[in-house]
């Protein structure tokens, strides 16, 4: 299993071949929960990667932020988390003064859309346009020096 990079089945074999022995399992159960093993473990690997290369900046999730007593609309924020404004192709902006919670939740949401397939990216304002500065072509065109001969 190590060889073939099944990591998820190798962890779970000693607990699946247990189980299957005291209840008789047919060869098929055992099978298909081995490979149930291996597809979880990868699903975990895949979202922890994911996470990793969001770059978000903090571990933040919905159930963290308090409500009571802000604007925020709860319904929306968890309708949000939940994914279809992806799927609809549509952008979502977060407006509200310094300490609102609008990183916490776009954190919030970003990691609940990742655990649930999707894949993102977090950028603050001003890294973002550093970095679309520096890969703006100029507006002149590229430099370039003629010498006459």
């Amino acid at each position: 299993m190590g060889a073939l990079k099944l990591y998820g089945m190798r962890s779970a074999y000693d607990e699946i071949m247990g189980v299957a022995i005291k209840r008789q399992h047919e060869p098929p159960k055992i099978v298909g929960d081995l490979l149930s093993a291996e597809i979880a473990e990868k699903q975990a690997r895949s979202i922890k990667y994911q996470l990793t290369i969001a770059k978000l900046p903090l571990a933040k999730d919905i159930e963290d932020f308090d409500f009571t007593g802000t604007p925020v609309n709860e319904p929306l924020i968890r309708d949000l988390a939940g994914g279809t404004f992806v799927a609809d192709q549509r952008n979502v902006v977060l407006v509200g003064g310094t300490g609102t919670g609008k990183s916490h939740l776009a954190i919030a949401i970003a990691r609940a859309l990742i655990r649930n397939g999707a894949r993102g990216r977090f950028f603050n304002v001003v890294d973002l346009v550093n970095r679309l500065e520096t890969e703006r072509p100029s507006v002149n065109g590229p430099a370039s020096s003629a010498t006459p001969r």
